[in-house]
């Protein structure tokens, strides 16, 4: 936890600036905010520069405010696009699956969680650096220990194919923790131990197909289909009885609760102006991605309450009452020849 020496004396605080991201419908900059609440650009750029805050302040946001237990573990990231910046620290190129090649950005690594009433919040991130001699896999497990110490019992922990390693699964499997993933079409099973083949050669029932992973042990196999393509995710339990009778509605749940990561991304991006920053250093652009994050956070507990019916709504009806008001103002001004009223 990061240690605040003395009361903050800055003009610009972490609930106007993420109240400015939530509000700001075009690219945010510190001079844009210090105009609309009149203070300096500097006032902004000094709370950015002041503090570092943590995953664990992240965490923090939301401990005491939604129920631990139970409920969907989610591991996923994303890149930030930042074409105009150069190669440097946190700023790298990726892989983006929105473009589909590389770009220069920077990678938002978030582990999020929907409890079993369904709220949704990211409870964990890491932003992807090189110099830390640490791959996303390491990030994973540094961070799953991260919440489960913190207090989250999760059912199941969900991801995609890349974190699908047998390191990492052998991780979940010593910490007692059920998983779902999705693997790829070339990877192995055993429909009995001695004998493998590539997945997408065997056939899968409707209701999965109780099999071994070579190197880890019992899973259960279910495919899906998106876009004419077949897709395979694999499952496990501790309990192996409940994992080899568990039933196809079970991983329809599983499944559609991970997919909210996706949403998730583009409601930072669309809503929280998680890109719209226009900071150079490293901890400014930490601290961006920070306030972004908790601005989320914020729209799901809204939302929790029932006084949003989705995370758009806001950002939405924002500018309704100033824009009626403009067209009050002006209809009367303006003249047309081609109007018939």
């Amino acid at each position: 936890m990061r240690e605040i020496k003395k009361p903050s004396t800055a003009r610009c605080t972490l609930k106007e600036y993420v109240s400015y991201l939530l509000g700001e419908p075009l690219r945010g900059s510190c001079s844009r905010l210090g105009e609309i609440i009149e203070i300096t650009h500097d006032s902004v750029n000094r709370f950015l520069l002041r503090e570092e805050y943590t995953s664990e302040d992240l965490f923090n946001e939301i401990k005491g405010k939604i129920e631990l237990k139970g409920g969907i573990l989610s591991i996923d990231d994303t890149v930030i696009d930042k074409p105009y910046s150069t190669r440097q620290g946190i700023i790298d190129y990726y892989w983006s699956g929105k473009h589909h090649r590389v770009i220069l950005g920077i990678n938002l690594i978030t582990l999020y969680y929907t409890n079993l009433s369904g709220i949704s919040v990211p409870v964990s991130f890491r932003i992807y650096k090189k110099e830390d001699g640490k791959s996303k896999h390491d990030y994973f497990r540094e961070m799953l220990k991260e919440v489960k110490a913190g207090g989250i019992k999760a059912e199941y922990v969900t991801g995609d194919s890349w974190y699908a390693s047998t390191e990492n699964l052998k991780f979940l499997k010593e910490e007692k923790i059920g998983f779902m993933f999705g693997i790829e079409r070339n990877r192995k099973i055993s429909l009995e131990k001695g004998s493998e083949q590539q997945v997408q050669r065997v056939e899968i029932p409707e209701e999965g197909l109780n099999c071994y992973l070579p190197k880890f042990g019992e899973i259960k196999v279910y495919n899906q289909k998106f876009k004419e393509e077949n897709r395979y995710y694999i499952i496990y339990l501790p309990e192996i009885e409940t994992l080899r009778g568990l039933k196809r509605e079970e991983f329809e749940r599983v499944h559609d609760t991970h997919w909210g990561i996706e949403q998730y991304h583009r409601v930072l991006k669309q809503v929280c102006n998680l890109e719209g920053f226009q900071v150079r250093t490293e901890l400014a652009i930490r601290n961006h991605i920070f306030s972004a994050l908790c601005g989320y956070v914020q729209l799901s507990l809204v939302k929790a309450k029932g006084e949003i019916a989705n995370c758009y709504e806001i950002s939405r009806k924002l500018f309704l009452e100033v824009i009626a008001k403009f067209i009050r103002e002006n209809s009367e001004k303006f003249e047309f020849v081609s109007s018939h009223s």
